[in-house]
């Protein structure tokens, strides 16, 4: 895996090594119960759409849950991440090559660049999958457009939508100033929700479909004996890396960087995200 990266070192949300890193994190984060109902309710050779793809983790990860035929659709508006995804998910399946995509078994997988929104309009899909997407997007511009694409009775699989609570461990006394501070810079961007978990609890009850199931599905990144797994200790530098982004100009935020580092290169660092998985159905004929 080679070494990891300097502490220090920028990413965003979009840098492929970020998305990669937080693999194992959202594999342990992810709703047993969501995704059993989720796989009850699929059909046979599926269209799957899906809105910000990234490095293609998600369509792996419903290969390994028996996702074998049909058909996927990929869209990210970063060519890098996708091209990343192509081939990052080719050698991990030893997949047949194709445009755009690859195959595996009778699952055929497609990348493009666009934006989610606006690229999926009268696809008529049975699923479209939104993984860490919701709390990016205004809630009813998002289910507008995701109805627009799926025929009656589909099915929106929305897991890991962010919900409001950041907490780092051990205690800092500047804890609650920084976490408020970082989810205001977030708020502050259009379109963007700290509170997305809940505000999409509400606004499903508005409309037509029916939320089948919605569990907790919390990020919760914790050392082992000083160490962390996988690529978890990339994943939490990054973090901190978005944090300073947002509150680096702050009296507290110096000593409590300083400190979240030093405590990430011994180990002692824990990190929990606030979060939850939504599967819900699109109104029936």
């Amino acid at each position: 895996m080679g070494e990891p990266p300097p502490l220090s070192r920028r990413m965003n949300h979009a840098d492929p090594q970020y998305l990669d890193s937080k693999q194992s994190v959202d594999r342990r984060a992810l709703s047993p119960r969501v995704r059993e109902r989720l796989m009850a309710a699929l059909p046979d050779d599926p269209r799957i759409l899906e809105a910000g793809c990234g490095t293609g983790t998600m369509v792996a990860r419903l290969h390994d849950w028996g996702v074998d035929g049909g058909t996927y659709r990929g869209v990210d508006r970063s060519p890098a991440v996708l091209e990343h995804a192509r081939k990052q998910r080719i050698a991990e399946f030893d997949a047949e090559p194709i445009d755009s995509g690859f195959r595996i078994e009778g699952l055929v997988v497609r990348f493009e660049q666009g934006d989610a929104l606006s690229a999926f309009d009268g696809e008529n899909a049975d699923l479209l999958v939104a993984a860490s997407f919701l709390d990016l997007v205004p809630i009813r511009v998002a289910f507008d457009a995701f109805e627009a694409a799926l025929g009656p009775s589909s099915l929106v699989y929305a897991p890991l939508t962010f919900d409001g609570r950041t907490i780092f461990q051990p205690d800092h006394p500047a804890d609650g100033a920084i976490t408020a501070a970082y989810h205001d810079a977030i708020d502050e961007r259009p379109g963007r929700d700290t509170h997305a978990g809940r505000h999409v609890l509400d606004h499903l009850r508005e409309r037509d479909g029916s939320l089948l199931s919605v569990a907790s599905s919390d990020w919760i990144v914790r050392p082992r004996d000083g160490t962390y797994p996988g690529e978890e200790r990339t994943f939490l530098a990054a973090i901190l890396g978005f944090v300073e982004t947002a509150v680096g100009d702050r009296s507290e935020a110096n000593d409590w960087l300083k400190t979240r580092r030093r405590q990430l290169e011994a180990g002692t660092l824990s990190y929990v995200a606030h979060q939850y998985d939504f599967l819900y159905r699109t109104p029936e004929p």
